[in-house]
Parts: C-alpha cells; structure tokens; sequence
C-alpha cells in the first residue's frame, strides 16, 4: 500500500488569443507559481497552446476557413522548441506536468494531451480519439495507441479530453492499466453553466469508478477576449461559464473548492492510501469484474495511412533457368 502523498495543482487560466508565444509565458509562469506552492503534479486545460478553438462553436462553417488557418499557423509541432521549453520546466522544478495542445501534422490539426515526467522526458503524446460535434470540423481523429497509462514520479497517470469522458470504454482502457492519478481536461467558457455541472457528475464519477484521484482543469475566458471571439450578444453566451477546474479524490469528494470562475491555480495534497480504500471494497478491474462475461478489445496499434512492405532482391538466376 502507498503511503505518500502528491501535492496536485489544477489551472485555470486564459490562453493568450494571438498566439503561440504569448500562451507558452503564461504556461511557463504558472508551472513556476504552482512549483513555488510544492506542486508535483499540475494540469492545463484542454489543447491550452495556442487556444481551445472557440470560434468552431460560434462560427458557421463557411466562415471558418480564416480562424482554421490562424489556429494551424500558431499550433505545436511535436517535438518543438516549445515542448522542449516545458520539458526543461519540468526537469528544473521535478514536477510531473499534463498540457494540452493543438498538435500540428502536417496538414491536419490534433486535440493533443502531453504528459511530461519530472525529469523533462515527454512520457505520452496522445490524441483525442473522437473530436466532438464542432470539433470535427477542426481536429483528425486519434488512435487506441493514445490509450494508455504511463509510470511517472507521482504513479501511474492517464489522461482524457473533455468528451471522450463519454465513452465508458475509453476510461475503462485506462482503468484497467490501473491509473492512480487521472488527468482531465476541458476547454471552460462554453454552453453555459449546465456544462460545469456536466463536468463535476462526470469527473466525481470517474473518480468513484476508476478508485483513482482525478485532476480536472478547464480553461477561462475574460469578456474582452469573448467579444474578439464573436461580436453577437447572443453567441456570446456560449462563450460563457461551464468551468469546473476541480481535484477528486477516489471517494468522489472535492479535495479543494473548485473553481467555476475567474482565473486561479487549484491545489490539493492526495493522499495515495485512499486509492486502496476505495479498490478494497470495490475494484471495477480486479475482485468487482467479470472479464468471462464482459471484456474489453483494444487495438493499440498506432494508425498508420501507409503500410510499406520490402522484398528482398531476387537470387540471380541459375544457369538452368537462364537458358530456359
């Protein structure tokens, strides 16, 4: 049974609307500022650099073709001086850090999570396996190689974006590798307050289910930014509310009081021995499955567009079949 205790920062913060280098700052200083309050593990919301895309929500299709271009000219390529930028904070700090990214690939954009260990090593690169509704228009699709769990400093860590917390069997591809921390994120400021209270039933269950502590961090709008989003009263008000940056415990109970509004960094100690409490009396993998009656199949084959297969040379030919 462990017997330590993780010091875990949740953050809520707004990215910077014109670009890349203006979101790489602040995600540097907050990883500065959550590491001065003993932060071993911290969060950002969902695909945080350069931003969430806001304007697929609001903007009808046809009308989105310059915000994509905008977006794909400012999005992270994996490896880049800006992956290495965090990976350098996080060897200097020893903290274990979960930032979300668009991931440029050429030419398409990914709804990108990426776990660096405290040692700066880049522990996962894994890809939101659906994009939902809006979001299709914007993201490719991942793959089942991106479901996984990784061993870090802090324990075993999983991440999933926003939705993909709808698909039962993608949180129990990651309960069943025995995740201990489970990292979540949302974009915040969208649809409205039904959507923070979404967010809360959704990541106390989780919690609950998985017997894991789940940190969730949503991202934050400020009026200003709003309203260069969008100039119409009445679409401004999906780009408001539905934040619910919070830190669980496996027992479903809010370690700390989430945020809902503004910007802020959330901390919590978890205490690991409540992961086996709760796996005690309730393990969804272990003693509480029935894996001869329900199972789960995962393909964690990377998808690939291009399967090269090489053939050897040929023998030369003998003098038999040269004269034939």
């Amino acid at each position: 049974m462990r017997t330590d205790t993780v010091r875990a920062a949740a953050v809520q913060i707004a990215p910077d609307l014109s670009g890349r280098a203006g979101t790489m700052e602040r995600v540097l200083n907050a990883i500065a500022e959550a590491g001065d309050k003993g932060a071993e593990f911290i969060v950002f919301p969902e695909t945080f650099v350069p931003y969430y895309p806001y304007f697929s929500f609001v903007l009808p299709p046809v009308q989105q073709g310059k915000p994509h271009l905008e977006l794909m000219a400012e999005a992270v390529v994996v490896p880049s001086p800006e992956t290495q930028a965090v990976a350098d904070a996080c060897a200097k700090r020893g903290v274990v850090v979960v930032l979300g990214v668009n991931e440029r690939d050429h030419g398409s954009l990914y709804n990108t999570q990426l776990i660096f260990d405290a040692d700066g090593m880049l522990a996962l690169r894994r890809r939101k396996i659906t994009p939902t509704y809006h979001e299709r228009m914007v993201w490719g699709q991942g793959d089942g190689a991106g479901l996984s769990v990784v061993q870090t400093r802090v324990g075993r860590v999983g991440a999933l974006a926003c939705w993909e917390h709808y698909n039962p069997l993608a949180r129990y591809a990651l309960m069943t590798q025995h995740e201990e921390i489970h990292a979540a994120q949302f974009p915040g400021s969208l649809v409205g307050p039904v959507f923070g209270e979404q967010i809360e039933v959704t990541m106390r269950h989780h919690a609950l289910e998985a017997g894991c502590f789940v940190v969730n961090a949503t991202g934050w709008l400020s009026e200003e930014q709003i309203a260069a989003i969008h100039p119409d009263p009445a679409l401004q008000k999906g780009l408001r509310d539905g934040c619910m940056t919070c830190i669980v415990s496996p027992e479903g109970r809010h370690l700390a009081e989430p945020l809902t509004q503004n910007e802020g960094i959330l901390i919590a100690d978890l205490d690991m021995r409540l992961i086996a409490k709760r796996k005690r009396m309730m393990d969804s993998v272990g003693h509480y499955a029935r894996p001869e009656l329900l199972s789960l199949s995962h393909d964690t084959r990377p998808a690939r567009p291009r399967h090269a297969t090489t053939f050897p040379d040929p023998l030369p030919a003998t003098e038999e079949e040269q004269d034939v």
